[in-house]
């Protein structure tokens, strides 16, 4: 297996994906916080899928901006495998909202949930100070 393998999946037409950033930024995520080899699956979708999605696997019935799904990593031994679905279609709606473009919106998208993926959480109050840094961190300019 390489160091790093990351797989890029677009089933959308809201977004032009550029692959070779996402990849770049998630490098940067696994060099960030020690992680020494990855199997990463990226999937870029709509929010009719990622609505199915959530409420298949989480129960969730409402669409999302971003699922995170552990496959077998082993955050010990420096081993991230993970699946990521991020919705395009969001990213478009509601990247104004935060003076984002589309692309940037979905990346961050990506960005966070890597970051869940590698541990780290924002639905307590008391630790989304720390994601929202590390998306910061991570997020290229």
């Amino acid at each position: 297996m390489k160091k790093f393998e990351i797989e890029i999946d677009s089933e959308q037409d809201f977004i032009d994906i550029d692959p070779d950033l996402i990849k770049k930024t998630l490098r940067r995520i696994f060099r960030g916080e020690g992680v020494k080899t990855a199997n990463m699956e990226i999937s870029i979708v709509d929010d009719p899928t990622i609505h199915d999605l959530n409420v298949r696997y989480l129960g969730h019935d409402y669409a999302t901006d971003v699922l995170a799904f552990d496959m077998d990593s082993d955050l010990d031994q420096g081993h991230l495998e993970g699946n990521i679905i991020v919705s395009a279609q969001t990213a478009r709606d509601r990247s104004s909202e935060f003076d984002f473009s589309p692309e940037r919106e979905l990346l961050l998208y990506i960005v966070h949930g890597t970051l869940h993926l590698l541990g780290y959480d924002d639905h307590a109050k008391e630790d989304a100070p720390l994601m929202r840094q590390k998306e910061k961190e991570y997020l290229p300019e």
